[in-house]
């Protein structure tokens, strides 16, 4: 049997096998290595398919041998490969470094059935990215979301109950904008295969329903994808839920919603609708511009750890909107990349907030003082991952920012404030990620702690926390693998483009 061959079947029947086991499980120990071991499974899937997809490959995986677009595809490219890296790497080093946090947010009785939520999610978006079908990515859609509101409500603060309620509303009203959306281009059109939807659109002779489907599936993806001024349900499920669900959720959720958004809109409508192009660019370049300004603004004057990086993540949401909304392949390579690039930068920051979560409650600016001088590791690698969130050169998220700012000064007057917009956002960052350095390198405790005076995290946690800070530092210096999907993927969507 050819494996490859199943490969991307394999990226999601793996977690969703798993995860039922996962409940027979009495061992908290085993649950989570039972975990681990799925997830370290599906991100190698996930590097074996980018190394075939580098390769120049394009992956397809026909269900049940059914040919699109009778049958369900699953569709490896570019775009997909880039995604799954960062669905899969996330959950892994999450997983692995998160133990000793989540047995002190999480009790034991509880963690099998909390472990089989995380590889659901897993699972869930996973088949978001991998499926050639509309209507299956609603199907996926919702399986990772309710797995993602049992991570965030599972921890001690009961407040994640309020913010995950908001948040089932606010996912639940994106979700069936976009079924909605989905059901009236399958009206026109007959078909739920995203390729065969394209050719069959062009066909359609009243292209009314298509628009108020494009208006329907964007909103209610920029719901899922928090854009602004819909990011209202992010801050609270950030900050409230378990500090290691909060660094794999940001580093991949709110990206997985803007790879669909980015799929539907490029492959589906900017080919076929007449002036779509610049309705997009219309309707997103603003929302980018304010989202970048208003998250960097409400980040600078927050003191709560986990808040002000989460309105920095609506911010980040805003770089690759806007990238995008240039639709054109500087723009769109250099909105991809920072995807990537940002779930490093984040990923790694909500991790160094579990490591200094495992020693003190208390998680705001006052709190966390002096805490270098006790976790100097922990410490160091926050101000590594912060450093790349500004974009210092030498780090990755330096190469997206440079990347978006070339893209932008290519048009024209539009451009000039987008930059201007992009340089003061950075230095609106340079100010936040500086307010925490300082606070843990010169603030004053307010009180002796009454722990030892190492409180350094578990070893397994600093691991996981420097391989995401290094690899920052590493794909600032050697880009070419994140760069050369993130163009291969623009190049694929720009193909789309009259």
């Amino acid at each position: 049997m050819n494996l490859e061959a199943h490969l991307p079947a394999l990226q999601i029947v793996v977690p969703l096998l798993v995860a039922p086991v996962l409940v027979l499980l009495r061992g908290a120990g085993l649950a989570w290595a039972g975990a681990c071991a799925a997830s370290l499974m599906a991100f190698a899937i996930a590097v074996a398919q980018t190394a075939a997809v580098l390769a120049g490959e394009t992956l397809v995986y026909e269900m049940g041998g059914w040919p699109p677009p009778y049958g369900i595809e699953l569709r490896i490219d570019a775009f997909n490969a880039l995604v799954l890296l960062l669905i899969t790497g996330a959950s892994t080093l999450s997983l692995l470094g998160g133990k000793a946090s989540l047995a002190q947010a999480i009790p034991s009785d509880r963690q099998p059935l909390f472990f089989a939520a995380w590889l659901i999610s897993v699972a869930g978006l996973s088949g978001i990215a991998v499926t050639g079908d509309a209507f299956n990515v609603f199907v996926f859609m919702e399986i990772s979301s309710l797995a993602t509101y049992i991570l965030i409500a599972a921890g001690p603060d009961r407040r994640a109950l309020t913010a995950v309620f908001k948040y089932l509303i606010m996912g639940t009203v994106g979700a069936t904008f976009y079924l909605i959306g989905v059901g009236l281009v399958y009206m026109m059109t007959g078909t739920l295969n995203f390729a065969d939807m394209e050719a069959r659109i062009a066909d359609v002779t009243d292209q009314r329903p298509i628009l108020v489907a494009a208006g329907f599936i964007t909103i209610g993806l920029a719901l899922k994808a928090a854009v602004f001024p819909l990011h209202v349900w992010l801050p609270n499920a950030y900050t409230y839920a378990p500090h290691v669900v909060t660094a794999y959720v940001a580093a991949c959720s709110t990206k997985v919603a803007l790879y669909v958004l980015l799929r539907f809109d490029f492959f589906v409508f900017q080919g076929n609708l007449a002036g779509h192009v610049t309705q997009f660019a219309g309707f997103l370049m603003p929302l980018a511009l304010l989202g970048i300004l208003v998250g960097s603004a409400v980040a600078m004057v927050e003191k709560d750890l986990k808040r002000i990086l989460a309105y920095s993540s609506v911010a980040q949401v805003g770089y690759i909107l806007l990238g995008a909304s240039f639709s054109s392949a500087p723009g769109l390579t250099a909105g991809i990349a920072h995807m990537f690039n940002h779930a490093l930068a984040k990923g790694a920051l909500f991790l160094a907030v579990a490591a200094i979560g495992i020693h003190l409650s208390r998680l705001d600016l006052r709190g966390i003082a002096g805490i270098a001088r006790r976790m100097p590791w922990t410490a160091a690698g926050l101000a590594v991952a912060g450093a790349s969130l500004v974009g210092i050169p030498g780090t990755a998220g330096f190469v997206s920012k440079w990347l978006l700012l070339q893209a932008a000064l290519e048009r024209g007057s539009t451009g000039i404030v987008a930059v201007a917009v992009v340089v003061a956002s950075s230095l609106a960052a340079a100010v936040y990620v500086w307010r925490i350095v300082e606070s843990a390198y010169f603030g004053q405790p307010e009180r002796t702690p009454v722990l030892t005076t190492n409180l350094e995290a578990p070893w397994p946690l600093l691991t996981a926390l420097w391989a995401a800070a290094l690899g920052s530092i590493y794909f600032g210096l050697v880009p070419a693998v994140p760069l050369d999907l993130a163009a291969a993927a623009a190049e694929e969507l720009l193909v789309h483009l009259p």
